[in-house]
């Protein structure tokens, strides 16, 4: 049978005239160079220039770095300038400028925050380890104090999500975080389909905020400053708070913030509920908060660095921060009600430190004194308080020293701090310590895409216990133990104690003394081996989160 081509004709044409048209335009002469005027819906876009100096990292940017030009003078697409010997043949119009939108890239404004560009960024932090000890078992925190070896730290993880702005309008830059954790158990190990969440950030802050310097931010959010890495420890401040803040920072230097939030721990201390008949005598119960109390939890923090040399300085830091929870009532049996009391605490700080501004090379001393409420944490309810049931008494001692030194394929981190901390009760109890740690690990870098560390802690801490036969005699407990790790690790950024990605071998041989033995219960292993191995493999980055960039 005999097919109707005809409806393909229009097809046929449009192709013809397709691959016809790129050999005419070949032929045709070059058109003369036009000036596109920019128009309001579609501002010509530059990008910032990067600041240099030691300040927070960025989103990357793969366009390449345009030289800024004034303000004044508008970019044009008009060609080379004329030169001397043939001037143009006629001028070229200047094109009208765009009109300003209300948001965009400002790349003239020197106070413009480093790294910060309109859009969506995204950053994380992660550690994952598999590891058991030399029998097999699974892998745990091995350490007697509170703050040891991260070696064997579990499985924890944060992905950021953010957007930047600057409002061309009032001059102000924006930033929106939202930082979502998780932590074991993970599926791959257990099977099952279930995480432990938190939402570790989720702020707005706003900077240049009328003023040059000012800055607001209202939310929740990780506020923190300097760490001791090997410790995975904030010693001078490091408040989960739920809140709002402000800060300036001068044009000498120096930066002050301050800022105040609300917490309620789940405890009886803060709140209590029971259940009452529904109103109108409805079915059912009706659960009804006798107390419910939230703790006011602010700080105050002073910096000011003083330049030394083209990339050093010296940093100083005084910090303070106010507990304080209002009076309430508790019911102590059916319609039997107590008052509890209004109770407070304070924290009073400071650092000092010098850094080198090369290869990250820097020590930082730090002193912090807590007392009353403030001494048991933001996040933790007050134990063995006093027969008032105020927390007065009680206070938390602690002095930090840390640093890290790096040359050729060399380094060295440290990491120490002594704690005392007594709670409100004038006895002695568990609760009362005295610990501290000492750690080191030098490292070596091998063809700056591998490298190996060993890693050594000294770990003690004295508790007061009391006897049962005698309430009123304590015998301290002294314990202590030795840690040693060797970690060969693959480093596909480069060389740097703080470069990551890492992905490591890990050896850990722990050490205990009798008394530290004693802090388990008899049937743990911990109770029964006075030398313990772990053995493992893991991964570790960081990039671009505002967890751990101010």
């Amino acid at each position: 049978m005999r097919r109707d081509l005809r409806p393909l004709l229009p097809l046929a044409v449009a192709f013809l005239g397709v691959a016809v048209s790129p050999a005419a335009a070949a032929q045709s002469p070059a058109a003369p160079p036009t000036t596109s005027q920019p128009t309001a819906s579609t501002p010509p876009v530059t990008p910032a220039p990067a600041e240099p100096g030691p300040t927070e990292p960025g989103p990357e940017d793969s366009s390449v770095p345009v030289e800024p030009r004034p303000e004044s003078v508008p970019a044009t697409a008009a060609g080379p300038a004329p030169t001397a010997e043939k001037p143009p043949e006629a001028p070229v119009p200047e094109p009208k400028p765009a009109k300003p939108s209300s948001r965009g890239p400002h790349p003239h404004d020197p106070n413009s925050p480093p790294g910060l560009a309109d859009g969506f960024h995204f950053g994380s932090y992660g550690r994952v380890i598999a590891g058991g000890d030399a029998g097999g078992r699974a892998g745990r925190n091995g350490d007697i104090v509170a703050r040891g070896s991260r070696l064997d730290e579990a499985n924890y993880a944060e992905l950021e999500l953010r957007r930047e702005d600057y409002w061309k309008s009032t001059g102000a830059y924006t930033r929106i975080v939202a930082t979502t954790a998780f932590a074991n158990p993970i599926f791959h190990y257990n099977g099952q389909f279930a995480a432990s969440l938190a939402i570790r950030n989720l702020y707005l802050e706003v900077r240049n905020a009328g003023v040059k310097g000012l800055s607001f931010w209202a939310g929740s959010r990780m506020y923190r400053g300097d760490d001791i890495y090997l410790l995975d420890f904030w010693p001078l401040d490091n408040l989960n708070t739920i809140g709002g803040g402000v800060g300036y920072t001068f044009k000498t230097g120096t930066e002050l913030k301050f800022h105040a939030g609300l917490n309620q721990p789940t405890d009886p201390y803060y709140r209590q509920t029971i259940l009452r008949p529904p109103a109108y005598n409805q079915f059912g119960a009706a659960e009804v908060a006798i107390l419910d109390r939230q703790k006011l939890v602010s700080s105050v923090k002073l910096t000011h660095v003083w330049p030394v040399g083209e990339s050093g300085g010296v940093k100083g830091i005084l910090y303070g921060e106010l507990h304080y929870v209002p009076e309430g009532q508790r019911e102590v049996e059916s319609k039997v009600y107590e008052n509890v009391p209004k109770d407070k605490g304070f924290v009073g700080g400071a650092q000092v430190g010098a850094f080198t501004g090369k290869r990250s090379t820097y020590v930082n001393l730090t002193a912090r004194f807590a007392s009353g409420l403030a001494a048991y944490g933001e996040l933790n309810a007050p134990r063995q308080l006093r027969p008032d049931r105020l927390t007065t008494g009680a206070y938390e001692l602690l002095v930090t020293l840390s640093g890290n030194w790096e040359r050729g394929p060399f380094g060295l981190l440290m990491g120490s701090y002594y704690r005392q901390f007594r709670n409100a009760s004038r006895s002695l109890d568990w609760d009362d310590l005295n610990e501290g740690i000492v750690i080191a690990r030098p490292q070596v870098w091998f063809a700056k895409i591998a490298g190996v560390a060993l890693e050594a802690s000294y770990q003690a801490q004295q508790r007061g216990v009391a006897t049962e036969a005698e309430p009123n005699l304590f015998k301290p407990v002294f314990a202590q133990m030795g840690r040693f790790g060797l970690i060969p690790f693959i480093t596909p950024g480069g060389p740097g104690a703080f470069q990551r990605p890492h992905i490591r071998l890990i050896y850990l041989l722990t050490v205990r003394d009798a008394a530290a033995r004693s802090f388990y219960p008899a049937e743990d292993v911990f109770a029964r081996r006075g030398i313990d191995h772990f053995i493992g493999v893991g991964a570790e980055w960081w990039f671009g989160s505002t967890s751990y960039f101010r």
